[in-house]
């Protein structure tokens, strides 16, 4: 069987990770959980893009070697991943010299074949976004300036980037191309007849919408060394280096061993999933498949899920707003105190927002959902539960009720509830569907009253409603693995579930804890925080 195959983006080391990096991480690695924890296999690759002239600028205003300015960034990214328990498989750097092998080896196979051709192309460049614009994708020129500039009529001024809203730079320069536009009829048959290759639907849309419009004749896969130095030579065109785009594309393939290995890569693609954001839709779902066509790679991704943004007020986060929002800073500093700052962080992520869709990030919303969803609801019912154990039952798990009370019925029903919304990418519902089960039990534990059993003496029944709720409590743990890694596992070892593993499978069952197995000890998962 196929190893399932999951992506993050390289992310570019010109700065620190910010919450945009973490949100796509966190998803991917959340995804490889729920399928581990269905007994699947998976490989979840991530890792950092470290060429290009932005990168180049960044050091000399640091007062580093490029090498030296990506050492020093990726350890951040390194550290961040550990933080917030990314269960990646393999973190991929493209300065690592199998990657730069791999890449001149794919990029000479396509000079080869003839598929690249050399030529002056001239047009508007954005060195923050990495991107080369023609005129036609940036429409009709505007007055302003007293010169024209690449092209334009005089009293135009430079137009701004359409991705980040920043002057372009006039560029003309020699380099290798790799035709666009007369892949583009087949491109289009195939986004129309594979629904599922980019989502989600208003992504698609975009997509769709971009090709009906003419796409720029070519790509131009490499720039001009005496521009931009540091990046991957090109082997049969010494004057050039690999276009950072095309470079750190080409690592979904070279990774599962395109150029080396054609077992591992008939293993592992193709990618089952490229979790990226919205902004680098066009390069994944046009300049990719476009590359991997070149190469006669027959099977696409089968699917690019571009996310929404986090938006700090109404401005989407950017460094130049000094809008970021620092994760490490937001658990280490915000969530201070908290035994579970990481997962509580993830939590918030997930939930807050339907995946796809843009969110608001704000201490308040995340204070807020602290507090009434994990404290005053998932918190508190693991805590009460095991205390009234602990009281009631000398600490040890009593016999279960039986499962055909509603409950019971509503948490066998939640791994298929979960795995429904995971299949769909939809990690605020499946947690939704976590949180209403957890609701159910604390309306149980009000309804049933253990207090006033113990108080009436009524053993047996204050023996299976405790039974019952530490069964809720053990599939609540199982399901909640993907989403929150280390409160799952407290919450197994409270149970006294020690060292068995948790399976997606047995949270059909009813019971799986075994009758007097004693319990750990109890401890608050998440106290308090004053809004």
């Amino acid at each position: 069987m196929k190893t399932i195959y999951l992506t993050t983006p390289l992310y570019y080391v010109n700065a620190a990770p910010h919450l945009g990096h973490s949100y796509t991480t966190i998803a991917a690695d959340c995804l490889a959980r729920y399928h581990r924890l269905a007994g699947r296999s998976v490989f979840l690759l991530t890792g950092t893009d470290e060429h290009g002239q932005k990168i180049q600028q960044a050091a000399q205003t640091a007062g580093l070697s490029p090498q030296a300015f990506a050492d020093r960034a990726v350890e951040q990214f390194a550290s961040l991943w550990t933080l917030l328990e990314i269960s990646h498989d393999e973190f991929i750097r493209t300065t690592q010299p199998r990657h730069q092998q791999a890449v001149q080896a794919i990029v000479t196979k396509l000079h080869a074949a003839g598929q690249l051709t050399r030529a002056r192309y001239q047009g508007w460049y954005c060195t923050p976004e990495e991107t080369f614009w023609t005129e036609a994708e940036l429409g009709e020129p505007r007055p302003s300036g007293p010169e024209g500039r690449g092209g334009r009529p005089a009293g135009t001024r430079a137009p701004l980037c359409p991705a980040c809203q920043r002057p372009l730079e006039s560029v003309s320069e020699d380099g290798w191309m790799l035709p666009l536009r007369a892949s583009q009829p087949w491109l289009k048959r195939y986004v129309e007849t594979h629904e599922a290759f980019v989502q989600p639907a208003t992504r698609r849309n975009e997509l769709l919408a971009l090709l009906e419009r003419p796409l720029p004749e070519a790509l131009c896969i490499t720039r001009p060394r005496q521009r931009v130095d540091w990046g991957i030579p090109v082997p049969f065109s010494p004057e050039h280096v690999v276009y950072v785009w095309f470079d750190a594309l080409l690592n979904y393939i070279t990774v599962p061993g395109y150029v080396e290995d054609p077992a591992r890569f008939a293993q592992l693609w193709p990618a089952d999933v490229h979790f990226i954001g919205k902004d680098i839709l066009r390069h994944h779902a046009v300049y990719w498949p476009i590359m991997l066509h070149a190469l006669q790679v027959e099977e696409m991704p089968r699917m690019v899920f571009a996310h929404g943004w986090w938006k700090v007020g109404e401005q989407k986060m950017s460094k130049s707003l000094g809008n970021i929002v620092d994760p490490t800073a937001v658990i280490g500093q915000l969530l201070q105190g908290q035994p579970f700052a990481a997962d509580i962080y993830r939590y918030f992520l997930l939930r807050e927002i339907p995946f796809g869709q843009d969110g608001h990030f704000s201490e308040e919303a995340l204070v807020t959902r602290l507090n009434a969803d994990l404290a005053n609801d998932l918190g508190n019912l693991v805590n009460r539960t095991l205390s009234m154990i602990t009281g009631y039952h000398r600490g040890t798990i009593p016999p279960a009720g039986p499962h055909g009370q509603p409950l019971a019925q509503a948490a066998m029903r939640l791994a298929e509830a979960v795995s429904a919304a995971m299949d769909r990418l939809e990690f605020s519902a499946a947690l939704e569907s976590i949180m209403r089960v957890v609701a159910q039990a604390n309306q149980y534990v009000e309804s049933s009253a253990p207090w006033k059993l113990a108080k009436a003496g009524d053993t047996q029944t204050l023996s299976q409603v405790l039974g019952t709720l530490g069964e809720v409590l053990r599939i609540v743990a199982i399901v909640l693995e993907p989403f929150m890694p280390a409160v799952a596992q407290e919450i197994w070892r409270q149970l006294g579930c020690g060292e068995r593993p948790r399976r997606l499978a047995d949270a059909g069952r009813w019971p799986g804890l075994e009758t007097d197995q004693p319990i750990g000890r109890p401890s608050v998962l998440f106290p308090k925080k004053a809004s």
